[in-house]
């Protein structure tokens, strides 16, 4: 049985040549970047390296990269540091409904704990925020707006430029959550009016363990971990060469495949979500299509279907999928994206999100297409909910 894996959006595998840059400085060149001797200068000089790596690929500066644990901790800094900095000046947060819960969790954690305020805005049927709506939201206390530059789950691109010249005027900081779409669209932060974005290198064939807060010259935020003087004294901790080293490569390797690899993701994504709209009796695709669209991403809903039945049955046959965001794994509640555009229930449950990657092939699309719909028929034979619905639309089971 072949083995098809469809959750690049969950974590990409490590690409071998990534692995093989990052191997000396686990095993050669271990010494600690803060010690004095020649062995420490070496892992500075690679750190350096990486960071010039990570800055190229989004027109930034070296110096406003900052590298984190994860793109979670990226999220989190953006959000606490911001407010603890900025409290003079208000303590208002605007974000959307459908962010990852590295947002969601944090504003509730702000205004829990730290005296914040945070506006969630709600979003249309395929998952855009309205600018008008984030304008109304705007205050005299707002001093940051952050919306994700496109959804885990659904893939849809915001208007992020529209939203960063918004804030500029308005002179409110704008953060984006890139962790998504840093390894599948071109980013230029200057040119999109980006003050903060956070990115993730197990995202983009990279190691897990490390991430990255771009941060424009000039802001001032608190420091989020508190100890020793890395990261120019604004993130203690002992660095990560490797997998700093990791995340450099695998970003400017990104970078220099991006045209060619999103034009063909966006062609076996489309012919993925032509199939089984074709193939499966009212299904439904969430999220937007064409260019706001992630090249590598699908989410379907399936009427009386069970999302995590379904990828039992699809891991039966060598397919792995996921029903949302990884980090919601396991939770018998329907997703809040799904919710968000306004699906029902029945339908949010039934959901499935397959994304594309390197490895993707049209051989593997053809037998998504000729597994998918025998299976989804298969559990809608024993489905009452199915049952009940071809009842309420006038159809014969």
């Amino acid at each position: 049985m072949q083995r098809v894996y469809l959750d690049h959006a969950a974590t990409t595998p490590m690409d071998p040549e990534v692995l093989a840059v990052m191997t000396p400085y686990f095993t050669e060149f271990y010494g600690n970047p803060s010690s004095v001797y020649s062995l420490a200068a070496k892992s500075r000089a690679a750190i350096e390296k990486a960071r010039g790596q990570v800055a190229a690929a989004l027109n930034a500066l070296p110096e406003e990269i900052f590298f984190t644990g994860s793109g979670t901790e990226a999220d989190n800094w953006a959000l606490k540091g911001v407010l603890e900095k900025q409290r003079s000046k208000g303590n208002h947060i605007i974000t959307t409904q459908i962010e990852h819960h590295a947002i969601l969790h944090t504003g509730e954690y702000l205004e829990k704990l730290e005296g914040g305020t945070v506006t969630y805005l709600p979003v249309d049927e395929e998952g855009f925020i309205r600018l008008e709506d984030l304008k109304a939201a705007i205050t005299d206390k707002t001093i940051l707006v952050s919306v994700m530059f496109a959804n885990n789950e659904i893939g849809t691109i915001q208007p992020i430029r529209a939203i960063g010249e918004l804030c500029r005027e308005r002179k409110i900081l704008f953060h984006t959550d890139a962790v998504q779409a840093a390894a599948q669209v071109d980013i230029d932060v200057n040119a999109l009016f980006i003050d903060l974005m956070s990115m993730s290198a197990h995202k983009m064939y990279g190691p897990k363990g490390t991430g990255a807060l771009y941060m424009r010259k000039g802001l001032r935020l608190e420091n989020f971990v508190h100890g020793g003087g890395q990261e120019k004294g604004k993130r203690a901790s002992t660095e990560n060469v490797a997998g700093i080293v990791g995340m450099g490569f695998a970003m400017e390797k990104m970078k220099a495949s991006l045209p060619q690899e999103k034009q063909r993701l966006t062609g076996l994504r489309d012919r993925l979500i032509e199939g089984v709209l074709k193939a499966i009796p009212h299904a439904r695709l969430n999220g937007a299509r064409g260019d706001s669209r992630l090249p590598n991403n699908t989410n379907f809903s399936f009427i009386g279907i069970e999302g995590e039945t379904l990828l039992l049955d699809m891991d039966a046959k060598g397919i792995c999928g996921s029903t949302g965001s990884a980090c919601t794994s396991g939770s018998l509640d329907p997703s809040h994206v799904l919710m968000a555009l306004g699906l029902p229930h029945e339908l949010a449950h039934g959901s499935l999100r397959l994304s594309l990657g390197h490895s993707t092939t049209d051989e593997q699309v053809d037998y998504v297409l000729e597994v998918l719909p025998k299976i989804v028929a298969h559990r809608r034979e024993m489905s009452p909910l199915w049952e009940d619905y071809l009842k309420k639309i006038g159809e014969k089971k």
